[in-house]
């Protein structure tokens, strides 16, 4: 009988993880009992993919706050300290903050408006053109920001972040002053020593304030990016990619993920004889319509993954063969046609006509944002996702 459906996601729950556990065998038997229990057959080219988050808690890669400050005030000594850029997320970089405020003398924070680098706004952009304010121009002091907007509180949290940002740090006893700019260069007006918080442009940021003037410039990678006193650490990543996970800890993005993936590939071609593609996978990419939040805070989607998964889709698009191509066909001859265009399509169709429209992404940037969104952030428990038929095409 003829297949009539196409990609199949599940999520996988399987036991909560704890530091030290053997983060492979239990994602294999996982796999295995959900095959069992649920009836489905394994296959070459099946995914699956694994959060982030408990591969970092089987690695037991936490820091505390304390370990935090000591690496800032190892960098920093005891200079004024110039934040900026940070996101807007008690989740993501409230710990952080502790723990930078704890290891600083003074902080100049700057953030950027109307919205963080992931789309949390501090205002709407509206309101900057009902009071004449460019963005990328104006420098606003705290003062000026609340004559132009008053006190704005985030759409989903409820957290008024300017508020609570500065509270974090006076909390430790540390003078903050909170300034608003979209221009890197503003900072060095306040400091010449910055640790930009920013995650996709970091390396630009850091190019600029060195080529003007910064003397001591670091971003959150660079923060733990070695063990202190015996913490975890991420030699890539560093403070990237961190979550809360208690009032005065984070854990930190995963370490050395390419051998997991490559040793559940392998354990799963073992038991099953089949080749199964393997990926671990953080925030995906994608945009709420009404918070204008995108997803992607982690540094990267995917920090390890098996060979199958790399590159980009190589896919033409149906309802342009069927509009184009072959308009004047209906009904199976249409079928018919197009599963012989499938068939016969080239190797690359990077600028062909009929690929447009289709995503140009990373493979695993988007299987990521379809496990991210599959998995969900709260009490689901499916932390694995098993996905079959991805690579499959209209004449499978």
């Amino acid at each position: 009988m003829e297949r009539v459906v196409g990609t199949v996601v599940r999520g996988l729950r399987c036991p909560i993880i704890n530091q030290g556990d053997q983060i492979e065998e239990i994602v294999v038997d996982s796999v295995l009992k959900a095959s069992e229990v649920e009836d489905f057959t394994i296959n070459d080219k099946d995914i699956v993919t694994i959060t982030e988050s408990i591969v970092a808690r089987a690695q037991g890669n936490y820091a505390t706050i304390d370990h935090i400050a000591k690496d800032i005030h190892t960098k920093f000594g005891e200079d004024t300290i110039g934040v900026i850029f940070p996101i807007l997320s008690r989740n993501r970089f409230a710990n952080c903050l502790r723990g930078i405020a704890k290891g600083a003398k003074k902080i100049v924070l700057m953030l950027s408006y109307p919205a963080d680098e992931v789309g949390n706004h501090l205002v709407d952009i509206d309101m900057l053109d009902e009071k004449g304010v460019n963005p990328w121009t104006d420098v606003l002091t705290e003062k000026q920001f609340r004559d132009y907007f008053g006190y704005k509180k985030h759409t989903f949290t409820g957290v008024d972040y300017i508020d609570y940002y500065k509270s974090l740090v006076e909390e430790y006893g540390v003078e903050c002053d909170v300034i608003f700019s979209n221009n890197p260069k503003t900072i060095l007006d306040y400091t010449k020593n910055v640790l930009t918080c920013d995650i996709h442009t970091r390396f630009r940021t850091k190019r600029i304030l060195k080529a003007n003037g910064g003397e001591k410039i670091y971003s959150l990678d660079n923060i733990l990016s070695e063990s202190v006193d015996g913490s975890g650490c991420n030699e890539a990543y560093g403070l990237l990619g961190s979550n809360k996970a208690t009032e005065d800890s984070v854990k930190l993005f995963p370490r050395d993920c390419q051998p997991i993936v490559d040793n559940i590939q392998h354990m799963l071609k073992e038991k099953t004889g089949k080749n199964v593609e393997v990926m671990i996978y953080g925030d995906g990419a994608f945009k709420d319509p009404v918070g204008k939040i995108w997803e992607l805070a982690d540094p990267v989607v995917s920090p390890a993954y098996t060979s199958g998964l790399d590159g980009t889709p190589n896919e033409v698009k149906l309802k342009y063969l069927a509009d184009n191509n072959f308009a004047h066909l209906k009904g199976e001859e249409l079928k018919q046609a197009i599963s012989q265009f499938i068939n016969n399509k080239e190797a690359d169709l990077v600028g062909s006509m009929e690929s447009q429209g289709t995503t140009p992404r990373k493979l695993t940037d988007l299987i990521g944002s379809l496990s991210d969104l599959t998995s969900g952030s709260g009490d689901k428990g499916t932390p694995i996702i098993f996905i079959q038929g991805y690579f499959d095409n209209y004449t499978k």
